[in-house]
């Protein structure tokens, strides 16, 4: 289950919620109890596991490091 940003309108009150996708966004606020929250947009934060993921692991010994070739010429 995904965790939910919300921020009241009314009072800037922030707060995190546990919710179903399926679940009806929250709409009153706890503090205050305005009809005034709103979801925020936040990052969803992942790992990526196993391989493939890193730089390295499509690379052959003949292709270049992109991001130390990019950071040497910065210089």
């Amino acid at each position: 289950m995904p965790i939910y940003e919300y921020q009241c309108g009314s009072c800037g009150h922030q707060l995190e919620k546990l919710q179903r996708i399926s679940d009806a966004p929250l709409v009153d606020c706890p503090d205050c109890a305005a009809p005034a929250l709103k979801k925020l947009i936040s990052a969803a934060g992942f790992r990526l596991k196993g391989s493939g993921w890193y730089e390295t692991d499509f690379k052959s010994g003949s292709k270049k490091n992109v991001a130390s070739d990019s950071h040497s010429k910065s210089n």
